[in-house]
């Protein structure tokens, strides 16, 4: 089953003030596997990343959905808490999901999360917003 993975790729940039620094960027890819996943990144960011460059890490992430705006500029995770109840004990229970949205803003990210959750039956309260590093999703 494909999952999201998160790969950070290292190279140096040079900056507006001629410096040199070494940058490491996030990326999130929806791959089968880590070796899946840094391939992908590579064949993606080679045609943008003059000179050397790596892929310093590789890990599984914990979003189960993106939310894409083709107006935004930046990634917030959302965390989603979902109720549900437990039959025997007659109590609530909060499982916690995460969601990447594409959004030009906060208030943006809040809208669009809310538009990709309509179908959803489910009862859930946002626990929270924020802003993240990635740069880029690759499906």
């Amino acid at each position: 089953m494909r999952a999201f993975i998160e790969a950070k790729v290292k190279f140096k940039k040079q900056l507006q003030n001629r410096k040199i620094k070494e940058i490491n960027e996030p990326y999130l890819v929806k791959a089968l596997s880590f070796t899946e996943a840094e391939a992908r990144v590579t064949e993606e960011v080679r045609p943008f990343i003059s000179g050397d460059f790596s892929v310093s890490a590789v890990t599984k992430s914990n979003i189960v959905e993106v939310f894409y705006d083709p107006e935004g500029d930046f990634w917030y995770k959302v965390k989603a808490n979902f109720i549900s109840l437990n039959e025997k004990t007659n109590t609530e229970k909060l499982t916690s999901s995460y969601y990447l949205v594409q959004a030009r803003d906060f208030r943006t990210a809040y809208d669009n999360f809310q538009k990709g959750m309509k179908d959803t039956m489910a009862d859930y309260t946002i626990a929270s917003i924020t802003e993240t590093k990635i740069m880029d999703v690759f499906e």
